[in-house]
């Protein structure tokens, strides 16, 4: 399974890659569709910490950047789950801002932006598909479970040992308390 799941990776993240470096270097011809995301998104980045820029360009570029290098770790095989969710996370703003289908009345436009929307809709579940893939190893729940019940066996065996240990002792002693002496 490892090549299809390595080939799956680097096929995904092909388009994060692509079109990262590519609004990297030229974010202004998104600026005027990002704008109304952005707006939206500045107040609550300012609440964060007041001297994150906010403005249009640089939080296409921020993304954009986000989306090379997570599309590189992803395809590359460096922390691919987290990366997958991160890369989720900045599908979300460029769907809504990029193809926002619902608001166009010309057919053809509004068919190609719902075309749009629904493959970053596919690229977003197959990057949560990435992000719950543990290549065949124990997820995180199974290993602490899998510890928990070890950690319970371990307590029981001690106390099974201590009372046996327990009777043992009693038993000793009400044997020397027997014998004269």
């Amino acid at each position: 399974m490892k090549p299809v799941r390595t080939l799956a990776r680097v096929m995904l993240s092909g388009i994060f890659v692509v079109s990262g470096a590519r609004n990297l270097q030229n974010p202004d011809r998104l600026v005027e569709a990002a704008k109304p995301v952005t707006d939206r998104v500045a107040p609550l980045i300012q609440n964060l910490h007041p001297r994150i820029p906010t403005d249009t360009t640089t939080l296409i570029r921020a993304n954009a950047a986000t989306q090379l290098v997570g599309g590189l770790m992803l395809a590359t095989g460096k922390f691919t789950r987290p990366v997958a969710l991160l890369l989720a996370g900045t599908l979300v703003p460029v769907t809504a801002a990029g193809h926002p289908f619902w608001t166009n009345d010309d057919p053809a436009a509004r068919n190609n932006n719902q075309v749009h929307f629904l493959k970053n809709l596919g690229l977003f579940g197959g990057l949560l598909l990435a992000a719950a893939d543990t290549e065949g190893k124990p997820g995180l729940r199974w290993r602490a479970g899998h510890r928990i019940d070890h950690s319970r066996r371990s307590v029981q065996r001690a106390v099974r040992t201590a009372r046996r240990e327990a009777k043992i002792a009693a038993r000793s002693a009400a044997t020397a308390r027997r014998v004269p002496g």
